[in-house]
């Protein structure tokens, strides 16, 4: 038994009572406001956009992101993990079937730049699709997730295909000498071009963890106006490209120092061309936390707040939605010896409580049952953090999608 099966209602009720205290301080999430319409809410539609704190549908009624992270097409391999152990239309339904209604896709600039064949033996299980280029793949991908009625986030993740995120292999910043800034505006109207017309797809994600990058010897900033690391600056211009072309899309834009924070926004919120359109992520994971946050939920949301629920106060010029677009932690496999230190199996547990109290959007990192190819990184070896079994063929630990299933909202 994991402490995933244990995990009942009634916990999950007497957690969120401990909240109160915070309620205090002014550190608990801003409760939501009633739905704009009387609409049905049941079946959420897009578009989808912004008012006040809250991601709301066509008919006015608050949504809730509840997703997870599909990696691949942004590493050197430039396709999605698990297309040579299943086949796609299984794991687009394994998703669904999770309770989850929207993927974070990463990808890559040198996806976009090159769009090479990929490997025959990474679509073992696809045959369809032996002989495609990696945008081709990237298609048929965001199709299968379309027909589960999955909505779909493209995530900027990184400029050279690789495994991400580290200081001394850089992709620190939004651009590198191979990959300047117009170049990521132009892959980025690219991608609205191409999938605009896409149903499932209802966000852009302008760039995964932006961070220093000692390759370059520079440090991001927030609104300071040096074009080379003011990521307010850029990302506003990104965020014009991508709504010139695909003005119905929501645009995410993370913090700064690997996007742990939101801080600088209540100063100097970001401005796009069009109201509504504006969403902040951040990342989570253990190792940004004290050991006192992980053992009280008062602290710990005190601490979320301090670090991104801040942008949620209502009636605030700053005031936007959080997308809590990565967190996570090591899964444990019934019959396996645990393999992470303790602090990442007690963050899954505190942080899945948070979430139910909260109701804040969310994707997992990852849903992938083995590793891509990457620096620090062996093809096909067992994914820590992945929600799939190594093949791929069924949840790693149930107890923990049931967790979430549970405390999902509209």
């Amino acid at each position: 038994m994991t402490w995933f099966t244990a995990f009942t209602r009634p916990a999950l009720r007497r957690l969120a009572l401990v909240v109160g205290a915070a309620s205090l301080l002014g550190c608990t999430t801003p409760p939501a406001s009633p739905p704009a319409t009387a609409a049905n809410c049941t079946q959420p539609q897009a578009p989808l956009s912004v008012q006040g704190a809250q991601i709301i549908d066509h008919h006015g009624c608050a949504v809730q992101w509840r997703g997870v992270n599909w990696f691949g097409a942004e590493s050197a391999e430039f396709v999605v993990g698990g297309l040579d152990r299943q086949p796609l239309a299984r794991l687009a339904a394994m998703v669904r079937s999770g309770g989850f209604n929207t993927v974070r896709l990463p990808w890559s600039n040198e996806l976009v730049e090159r769009n090479p064949l990929i490997e025959p033996r990474l679509l073992a299980a696809n045959p369809q699709l032996v002989g495609l280029r990696a945008l081709d793949v990237f298609d048929r991908v965001v199709d299968a997730l379309g027909r589960e009625g999955l909505w779909v986030v493209l995530d900027n993740h990184r400029s050279r295909a690789d495994w991400c995120c580290d200081g001394p292999h850089g992709d620190g910043l939004w651009h590198t000498p191979a990959y300047p800034e117009a170049t990521w505006l132009a892959h980025w109207r690219f991608m609205a071009q191409r999938y605009g017309g896409h149903p499932a797809v209802i966000a852009a994600e302008l760039r995964n963890e932006i961070r220093p990058d000692p390759t370059l010897g520079l440090r991001p900033t927030w609104g300071d106006g040096v074009a080379a690391t003011d990521w307010r600056a850029a990302a506003e211009r990104g965020g014009a490209e991508v709504l010139a072309t695909a003005p119905h899309w929501l645009i995410v834009v993370g913090g700064l120092d690997y996007q742990a924070h939101l801080r600088g926004i209540r100063e100097q919120p970001l401005q796009l061309p069009q109201p509504g359109r504006l969403v902040y992520a951040a990342h989570d994971y253990a190792w940004v936390h004290k050991p006192a946050e992980l053992a009280d939920p008062a602290t710990f949301d005190a601490a979320a707040w301090a670090r991104w629920g801040h942008v949620q106060h209502p009636g605030q010029p700053y005031t936007a939605p959080v997308f809590l677009s990565e967190w996570g932690g090591c899964t444990e496999r019934a019959g396996q010896p645990r393999t992470c230190p303790a602090d990442r199996y007690t963050f899954t547990q505190v942080f899945a409580a948070y979430l139910c109290r909260s109701g804040l959007s969310h994707a997992w990192w990852p849903l992938n049952g083995t590793q891509s190819a990457g620096y620090g990184r062996t093809a096909g070896a067992v994914e820590g953090y992945g929600l799939l079994t190594p093949d791929w063929a069924e949840w790693a630990e149930p107890g923990l999608i049931e967790a979430l299933r549970r405390c999902a909202r509209m």
